[in-house]
């Protein structure tokens, strides 16, 4: 029998391994591909084994997490199987460690480690949703909503007093914006003749420029102050940048930070500018549309 601290990390291995069956075996019932279906079930199976093989020696029962599960099932609901499962990734690359660490007590642990390290290769060779495939139409849409109507609306704030006023601009522009970025989209995929279907990649870049649009202007329709309005649209639109290459650096395995700092980087520097203009417009040109 292991000693007290070597016997409550194999009691959290446990617990790791039966929640994880469950992740990926309600993971397998939920998704159409029947190949991928085919993997996570064999993979939630080995969960099982490895869950047992710790059994043997701690001699009890343990719960799974449910919250886990559940957070795991409506985060691929909502943001797709690849992005759940390198998500999860991560939590089996530190229990690779703890693993590893086991294996000078608790030999099993060396093969449930080697096990562990052959999931990660299943995966990465089963993850191909579709909308993966359109990474760079919605990145082109993002992009473009965020740096121009971040932009434009902080321009419009300096000049213009009406919130409601500014928020119609906004919305008039991000829905030409949408509907030029869709069309752009179409025709230069047409013109690729690769494996995208242009109505798709259309979808993908216009609804991408118009949701980012619609949460950039929200804060002009609910608030009269437009420089408190500004300060917010300016923290939802650093929040847009830092989820979305969050969700891209953690789906294709790439450097979150640089990417964020970059395109923040970018988008802060041309809202600069733009602020700078209007004010020299506002204060110095005296131009303001009341």
């Amino acid at each position: 029998m292991p000693d007290a601290a070597i016997f409550e990390r194999i009691l959290e291995a446990q617990q790791n391994e039966i929640t994880e069956y469950h992740i990926y075996r309600k993971l397998a019932s939920k998704i159409k591909d029947p190949h991928n279906s085919q993997i996570l079930d064999a993979i939630s199976q080995d969960e099982l084994r490895h869950h047992n093989i710790w059994k043997e020696y701690t001699q009890r029962d343990v719960s799974p997490k449910r919250l886990k599960i559940w957070f795991f099932y409506v985060i691929a609901r909502i943001f797709g199987l690849s992005f759940s499962i390198k998500l999860m990734e991560q939590g089996e690359e530190a229990a690779q460690v703890n693993y590893d660490d086991l294996a000078s007590h608790i030999p099993a642990a060396a093969q449930i480690s080697s096990d562990e390290d052959s999931h990660e290769a299943q995966l990465l060779e089963m993850i191909d949703e579709d909308r993966f495939h359109y990474v760079g139409a919605i990145i082109r849409g993002l992009n473009e909503a965020v740096v121009e109507i971040m932009a434009i609306i902080t321009g419009f704030t300096l000049v213009i007093t009406e919130t409601a006023t500014i928020a119609l601009a906004g919305i008039i522009t991000g829905v030409a914006m949408s509907l030029s970025l869709g069309a752009t989209e179409y025709l230069a995929t047409k013109a690729e003749d690769g494996h995208q279907h242009p109505v798709k990649a259309a979808l993908y870049t216009g609804g991408a420029t118009a949701f980012t649009v619609a949460l950039l202007v929200a804060p002009y329709f609910v608030l009269p102050n437009p420089y408190i309005a500004l300060a917010i649209m300016l923290l939802v639109a650093m929040f847009i940048i830092f989820f979305f290459n969050y969700y891209i650096a953690v789906a294709r395995s790439i450097s979150f930070w640089k990417r964020f700092g970059e395109m923040a980087l970018f988008a802060v520097a041309i809202a600069s500018i733009t602020f700078f203009i209007s004010w020299l417009a506002s204060n110095i040109w005296h131009i303001n549309l009341h």
